[in-house]
């Protein structure tokens, strides 16, 4: 006898959501379902549920990919960021240093949690994770 679930969530017909509205709006840190409720209770910490229209968010499971996201991203344009500074005004490395170890972090802890919305986002309209 085949397994038979009463949950839709687990029913592998169920066809997917549209992703770059859900991916929109998670980057813009908002609820992937409606857009209009908050995705975070706090900087990083998902609310369980959305206010506005009541979408379990509890099921969400970002992990490590959006750390992952933001090094990689920051490293990119930072370092490009770095070789053109470098060539253009060559300042001394301790400037150097400094100026790029603030934006990096800064430029990270920006990035974190729009691309843990995203990720959120992502697993949303593909219906993963018990969405």
């Amino acid at each position: 006898m085949p397994y038979t679930s009463d949950h839709a969530a687990f029913d592998a017909d169920l066809p997917d959501r549209p992703a770059w509205p859900a991916i929109r709006r998670g980057l813009r840190q908002r609820c992937p379902s409606c857009g209009r409720g908050h995705l975070f209770e706090s900087y990083l910490k998902l609310r369980p549920a959305c206010e506005s229209c009541g979408e379990d968010l509890s099921h969400a499971r970002a992990d490590d990919g959006p750390a992952y996201l933001a090094i990689l991203v920051t490293a990119k344009v930072l370092g490009m960021l770095m070789l053109w500074v470098y060539t253009t005004w060559q300042p001394g490395p301790y400037l150097l240093s400094a100026m790029f170890s603030v934006g990096a972090v800064a430029m990270a802890l920006y990035l974190l949690p729009r691309f843990k919305g995203m990720i959120v986002g992502i697993q949303w309209a593909k219906r993963m994770h018990g969405f």
